[in-house]
């Protein structure tokens, strides 16, 4: 035992002082080793600190109360320690909910309390009408500190006065100004005048329209619920249960900071599964070892490079009888100090980047973020890790040094051995396996067994494939350098040079593989589910209309005087229909033939899905020859029924006519007062008829004939706007606003098309980033290492006459060759969990999609290669002083 502990003591010394040394290299090392973690190190302060929880939250909730607690109209309730997390009315429904009396009965009568409400009402903007969360308490009361956050002008607001936040401002009125409050109610609008006098943020969130005043000055609100605020001391959790038991749930300080066990919960709480995710585990596991896969291999070169500057000390340690275990342990003795410095550091400077990214990452979400919060715990894992990918990467050239031929390292001969036979069969056997799994896992996650051991056979089939590719590449770098022999200059010595030196290429080659892996499955993932969603989207215009669904009680004349502000005239088409719906009663149209009703599709983003013309609109979208066709039958009398078949999720078929006539009858629903609705048939007729699919939905169902509207005694009216496109988005949000202000507003609907969840595009740009930094790395770390090994060539080479730019273009080579092959090597490799994932990632959506992104693949295949080694020709000396050498 002391004999080892006192080796380790050598060695460690040894790796300090040769790290020492060698600063440059060292620094190369650390660099390596601290990136990831000062990545997730950031990440998980960022994670953390936006994570609010209940104890941090709680000011914001409920100011400096001691209690917030909400009287319902259920006679019972049932919830866990936090109300939002989970709660739920058991009891019997109560005629309104209990007063303030009845709770301080059970907190105690000399409790100070005061109201509080939140609620979501409509203010006056200068376009028409926009949404605003309120707050109505007595600001000015100690107890409601921490629920706003003054910032500009008089604060509390009194009687009349009302204070918003700078999102208001921003849409109009401002401090001096009034505040028009709009509640719409059956019996019509109610509005609230108030004075704006100052600039206050919700403590909880900065994004939506705010605005805070004194107990009802936003009028009565129709949410039954009544909130009180209330301090005097701790309530605990039998007094919270007692509230419960009259109908109240209570959000206790007390009992967030200091829950009780989770057996006090009450039944109906106790059975809420809060149990760890396995299949999310298991995925999360073969995430970190591919991450400590990645950063074991890009560190590998440099502590090869290392192992072989150490060569020569090491062979006389051998020759003087030193063990090959002695060997090892001086090499492994650079991963133990590398990472324990890594990993410190990297925390170190991980809780400096994280403290500089929350306010970055803060301006881009609207909810608050909590307190700083460093999760030290989980940053010594991270520290840990940084380590354990340190010791991990000085494995290899450990057992490569211990193995070295001490009489060729004191001649001075350089090189290696020819590569393993074993290794790369191994590679394929478990590329093989990689595949099997693969194709299990896609088959266990679809279809009516599907199951979570799909997933975790794709996760695991992607580490499986990546491990075999590893064990193929000494292979891969060798068979280059056999086909290098017609290849430049350049480009021939650094193949032959990598293939000698295996140790160093290897892992940058892998390195780069298995980053191209990963971003080549991500890419068809993610590319798969978008083109799903998209193929499962179906427009409802063409593309940048819009269209306003009028009822019988809408302001025509209002409404064109909306859309007069904000479109040209001749943009604005008025729909012509068949009334379906007035006062009392609901017209009700069945098409049938031969006595069997037709399914059709029924959907409209007008008023009435029947629409009267005759000639078919030209905002219907059909081919030349079924728009003839079916202009020839509303000529005839008729009525041309459009359908798509894609309009419900089951699909509706299209319905085949026997013949080219059909029954409609036309029926009238009444709702007499307090009873059931009573059918009355109105009319009934053999019209000429034409099914006509469609490729996406119409505004209309149907396109009646005048004629047969008037044998069908149908009223008609205006029963929808449509509007030719473009509309900007900004004349859209004035539309809508001006709209919502109309007494029985029609909502504003423009087609867009399928948008692509900005999420998506984050995430291939992430992707493609990363991937590139990655590669970039990996290239450059062996292209660095490789030069500084090479220099006795290199001079060489000058010696003999070579240029400063035939150095220059070997080091662009390094560097192609190296990310080449990591690239032509992964990208297969990525194509096996990619396309295993994609088949049950979009079955969900209806629509099973493989979506390859080419373009992201030719960027991270062929584009960063190339990058990269016209990077480094551009950087790399033209000059090196002659260095001798002896071969």
């Amino acid at each position: 035992m002391g004999t080892t502990s006192g080796g380790w003591r050598v060695a460690l010394r040894l790796a300090r002082r040769e790290a020492w040394r060698r600063k440059g290299q060292t620094a190369l090392m650390l660099v390596l080793i601290c990136l990831p973690v000062v990545a997730v190190t950031a990440a998980a302060i960022v994670w953390r600190t936006q994570d609010v929880s209940s104890v941090e939250g709680i000011d914001r909730r409920i100011g400096a109360a001691d209690v917030m607690v909400e009287a319902t109209v259920s006679s019972r309730i049932a919830q866990s320690f936090d109300p939002e997390q989970a709660s739920g009315w058991f009891g019997d429904t109560l005629d309104e909910p209990v007063g303030l009396d009845e709770v301080l009965a059970v907190l105690g009568p000399d409790r100070h309390a005061i109201p509080f409400g939140r609620d979501s009402v409509e203010f006056r903007t200068e376009k028409g009408l926009g949404s605003l969360e309120t707050l109505d308490t007595d600001l000015a009361d100690p107890l409601a500190d921490g629920l706003v956050d003054p910032v500009e002008g008089k604060y509390p607001p009194g009687p009349g006065e009302v204070v918003v936040n700078q999102a208001v401002v921003d849409r109009g009125p401002g401090i001096g100004d009034t505040l028009t409050v709009v509640r719409k109610t059956p019996e019509g609008e109610e509005t609230v005048d108030l004075e704006i006098v100052g600039i206050a943020e919700n403590a909880w969130n900065t994004g939506t329209d705010f605005a805070a005043g004194s107990p009802g000055a936003f009028g009565t609100s129709p949410d039954p619920t009544r909130r009180w605020l209330v301090g005097g001391g701790p309530v605990d959790w039998d007094q919270v249960r007692a509230l419960n038991d009259i109908g109240a749930m209570a959000t206790s300080r007390a009992v967030l900071q200091d829950p009780p066990p989770d057996s006090a919960l009450p039944p109906e709480m106790q059975h809420l599964d809060e149990s760890v995710d396995q299949l999310t585990i298991t995925i999360l596991a073969l995430v970190v070892v591919m991450v400590l896969l990645e950063v074991v291999l890009l560190a590998g070169p440099a502590f090869a490079v290392r192992a072989k500057a150490q060569a020569h000390a090491l062979a006389l340690v051998g020759a003087a009888g030193g063990t090959p275990r002695q060997a090892r342990r001086t090499v492994l003795a650079s991963g133990v100090v590398i990472g324990t410095v890594g990993g410190v550091l990297g925390v170190v400077l991980g809780v400096a980047t994280g403290a500089l990214a929350v306010p970055v990452f803060q301006s881009f979400d609207s909810s608050r973020f909590g307190p700083f919060d460093v999760p030290w715990p989980l940053l010594a894992v991270v520290a840990a890790f940084g380590f354990l990918s340190a010791v991990l990467a000085a494995v290899v050239p450990a057992a490569s040094a211990s193995k070295q031929d001490v009489v060729a390292v004191l001649a001075g001969r350089r090189g290696e051995g020819r590569p393993s036979v074993r290794s790369p069969i191994l590679g394929l056997v478990l590329l093989g396996g990689g595949i099997a799994g693969a194709v299990a896992g896609a088959g266990a996650s679809t279809g009516a067994g599907a199951n979570d051991l799909g997933a975790v056979l794709i996760a695991g089939s992607a580490l499986v494939s990546v491990v075999g590719m590893i064990l193929v590449v000494p292979v891969a770098v060798a068979l280059v350098a056999r086909l290098a022999a017609r290849l430049p200059l350049a480009l021939r010595f650094a193949a032959r040079d990598a293939a000698r030196h295996r140790t160093r290429t290897v892992p940058a080659v892998a390195a780069v593989g298995a980053t191209v892996a990963g971003v080549v499955a991500l890419g068809i993932a993610v590319s798969s589910q978008e083109a799903a969603n998209a193929a499962s989207y179906h427009p409802q215009l063409p593309d940048g209309y819009g269209s306003l669904a009028l009822s019988p009680d809408t302001d025509l004349d209002a409404v064109r005087s909306v859309l007069a502000r904000s479109v040209r005239a001749d943009q604005v088409v008025e729909v012509q229909g068949v009334e379906t719906s007035t006062e009392g009663s609901e017209v009700e149209i069945e098409f049938s033939q031969g006595g069997e009703p037709l399914s059709l599709s029924y959907w409209s983003t007008l008023g009435s899905p029947y629409a009267v013309s005759s000639e078919v609109p030209d905002y219907i979208e059909l081919p030349a020859a079924e728009r003839r066709r079916a202009d020839a039958v509303l000529a005839d009398g008729g009525l041309v029924l459009l359908h798509d078949d894609q309009s419900t999720d089951d699909g509706i078929a299209t319905p085949v006519l026997d013949g080219d006539h059909l029954t409609v009858d036309v029926r009238r629903w009444t709702y007499p007062d307090g009873e059931e609705g009573q059918a009355e048939d109105v009319a009934k007729s053999d019209a000429p008829a034409v099914v006509i699919p469609t490729g996406r939905a119409a505004p209309s169902v149907a396109l009646f004939s005048p004629r047969l509207v008037k044998q069908l005694h149908l009223t008609t009216a205006v029963v929808g706007v449509l509007v030719r496109g473009p509309i900007s988005g900004e004349a859209q949000k004035d539309i809508t606003e001006a709209m919502a202000a109309l007494p029985d507003g029609p909502y504003f609907y423009v087609e867009r098309g399928y948008q692509p969840d900005e999420a998506v595009r984050i995430i291939q740009g992430v992707l493609a980033a990363l991937g590139g930094i990655l590669m970039l790395g990996g290239t450059l770390t062996a292209t660095f290492l490789a030069l500084s090994d090479a220099r006795p060539d290199l001079a060489t080479m000058a010696a003999v006459g070579a240029r400063p730019r035939t150095r220059r273009g070997v080091a662009a080579a390094y560097a192609l060759v190296v990310g080449s092959i990591g690239a032509l090597l992964g990208a297969p490799v990525g194509f096996i969990p990619g396309i295993a994932i994609s088949h049950p990632l979009t079955e969900g959506s209806g629509v099973a999609s493989l979506d390859v992104p080419w373009l992201l693949i030719a960027v991270v295949v062929v584009g960063l290669p190339l990058l990269t080694a016209a990077a480094v020709g551009a950087c790399a000396r033209g000059r090196l002083p002659l260095t001798a050498r002896i071969d």
